[in-house]
């Protein structure tokens, strides 16, 4: 599934932005406080929606007026228009918040559509606003469903569930369940170096959590049941990590499970609180990377964090990998990193009057030309060649 475009219309300090022409992997740069993950909070936003409402979603961040951009007038809107697999129709999915004058939150809109032919203008799967609607009905399962579908009347519980959710046909429907696994399954990386050091409860755990603090029970599950995929791991942590020959997560008598690192100089392993923070950020890294179920949307936040620049460029290699079976959105203002990604590839955050801009790097005609010559982005970022002004 990927991606292809989003529109985002007074959230925060997104008052009107639309990226477009999203490739597999994506790298959003931008100054300290350009909204970087005020843009990667947009999938955690609908998703919250999702899995619970829009009220609680919009509570969670400070209420409509904190969420709405400043001085903001009408809804706070998301377009996102996507395709489950290349060979598929495109679809969009476009949702409105509003505020009534009671001071509730509720979906004003929500619609999503996609083409049932090769001609003709797409097709309103469903059409919904303040809890009431159409949808199409029927056993939808496959886009030939769609083609022959009819459209009924339907009426939420309440005016703050998403219609996506809501209704109960469109639960085997390919297309609403990969949209809705992207929104559910999106994964913003925070790790945390402490929480990732300490030693932790045994307990057995599959995937790496957001801020790190199971990476013992991952490496555990990783060696025991992926052994070749832990061997590649270990292989590029000697290649990138001066010393290191082994990582072994350790049972204790006591009930707890902690990381050792075996230097190769050295007979006994070193516990993970002894070992550098860029050794543990490279490591917890290549764990997320190598999980057997790949995540449909990867964001990761500044990855240059306790690294040193030489690793980046490896590391943007690994992103671009699982770019092949995902999607990988990357923030950063490293130059060193840039220098590893293509023009392409990149978007620009500028705050303007209190509003962020996004544009495509590749849209800079001298940057473009610069780049096209040989120079490289990072070059170009440092020189202030790829801020907002220039652009």
């Amino acid at each position: 599934m990927k991606i292809e475009s989003l529109e985002i219309k007074n959230y925060k300090v997104f008052k009107s932005v639309k990226v477009n022409n999203i490739p597999n992997m994506a790298v959003f740069l931008g100054k300290n406080g350009s909204g970087k993950s005020t843009f990667f909070d947009v999938f955690g936003f609908l998703h919250d929606c999702l899995i619970s409402n829009v009220k609680i979603a919009i509570t969670k961040r400070g209420g409509f007026a904190e969420v709405r951009s400043r001085e903001a007038q009408g809804d706070i809107s998301f377009k996102i228009q996507f395709r489950p697999n290349d060979d598929e129709p495109l679809i969009t999915y476009e949702i409105s918040i509003d505020q009534n004058s009671k001071g509730q939150v509720y979906v004003r809109s929500e619609v999503l559509r996609m083409r049932r032919g090769q001609h003709g203008a797409p097709w309103k799967i469903l059409d919904f606003a303040n809890g009431e609607g159409t949808a199409a009905e029927g056993e939808l399962k496959t886009y030939e469903d769609v083609q022959l579908a009819t459209r009924k009347p339907q009426k939420l519980e309440s005016a703050d569930i998403l219609a996506i959710k809501g209704l109960g046909q469109f639960k085997d429907f390919v297309a609403v369940n990969q949209f809705r696994k992207l929104i559910e399954d999106w994964y913003v990386a925070d790790f945390k170096i402490d929480y990732a050091r300490d030693r932790q409860d045994v307990t057995f755990s599959e995937q790496l959590s957001k801020v790190g603090d199971n990476l013992a029970a991952v490496t555990k599950y990783l060696h025991d049941n992926y052994p070749e995929r832990f061997a590649d791991i270990l292989k590029k942590m000697r290649e990138r990590v001066p010393g290191v020959q082994d990582v072994q997560a350790k049972v204790t008598e006591d009930g707890y499970i902690v990381l050792k690192f075996q230097d190769g100089k050295f007979k006994n392993p070193f516990s993970a609180k002894f070992v550098s923070d860029g050794t543990i950020k490279m490591f917890t890294y290549l764990v997320l990377l190598n999980d057997p179920e790949q995540h449909v949307l990867l964001c990761i936040e500044e990855p240059e964090n306790q690294l040193y620049p030489e690793l980046l460029a490896e590391l943007a290699e690994e992103f671009r990998q699982y770019s092949r079976k995902g999607q990988v959105f990357v923030s950063t203002h490293s130059p060193d990193f840039l220098n590893a990604v293509e023009l392409d590839e990149i978007y620009v955050l500028t705050k303007r009057g209190g509003y962020t801009t996004i544009e495509k790097a590749s849209d800079n005609p001298i940057a473009k030309s610069l780049y096209l010559a040989g120079d490289k982005p990072g070059t170009l970022w440092r020189e202030g060649l790829l801020e907002g002004d220039t652009l």
